[in-house]
């Protein structure tokens, strides 16, 4: 699958303000500085569609992407087909008030039990730091709500050779701890375009099976 276009749609505060529920839609989250717009960035091939800042907390409400992507059907033509990408808020640190992260967190909890064509939950985890409490605690409250997910490990081009298998091992044996089946996983680096063709195909085919 490729992308044929990438276009900003809205931001939004609440979930009731997002556009219509009338396509597949896939939302990407991790911890405030994760690497999560430059992941957006590199998959659409469009440096500037998701804004990036090395300060945690820029994301602040869920912002909505027109994505249209490409694909040859059984008989070798060409068809297209549209589907939401969102960018959500950070959780974890971030320059703001308690009063605020509490507002993101709700923001945040209504949008993904309420968005009736979410498809699929993308949590972004730093490849470069050990498995991180918030991260695990997260992707937990995932399971009790029976979302579907994906893990991401970013930013595999800042770590030596090795050091993201190990990140990524000791992240899953952690998981093994509760969960019986795991989740899919990528590794990707937004600079190296590492895991871009596995993201996306990985999507055409949840695409494939989604109905809205």
């Amino acid at each position: 699958m490729e992308i044929v276009s990438a276009d900003y749609n809205k931001s939004s505060a609440e979930y009731t303000q997002c556009p219509k529920a009338d396509r597949p839609e896939y939302a990407f989250i991790g911890r405030s500085n994760v690497g999560k717009s430059s992941l957006i960035n590199m998959l659409c091939n469009k440096k500037a569609l998701a804004k990036t800042s090395a300060a945690p907390g820029k994301t602040q409400l869920i912002n909505h992407f027109d994505i249209i992507s490409g694909y040859r059907d059984r008989s070798g033509k060409m068809q297209r087909l549209p589907w939401y990408l969102v960018d959500l808020p950070g959780y974890g640190y971030a320059k703001v008030s308690q009063k605020q992260r509490k507002s993101w967190s709700m923001m945040i909890e209504k949008y993904i039990l309420k968005r009736e064509n979410l498809v699929s939950l993308f949590v972004l985890i730093d490849s470069r730091h050990e498995p991180q409490k918030m991260d695990l605690e997260f992707i937990n409250q995932l399971g009790e709500w029976g979302i579907p997910f994906a893990l991401v490990f970013t930013k595999a081009d800042k770590n030596k050779p090795g050091a993201t298998t190990r990140t990524v091992t000791a992240f899953l044996n952690m998981l093994k701890e509760s969960w019986e089946t795991l989740p899919p996983h990528f590794v990707t680096s937004a600079v190296d375009k590492l895991g871009r063709d596995e993201l996306l195909d990985y999507i055409a085919t949840l695409n494939t099976g989604a109905a809205v």
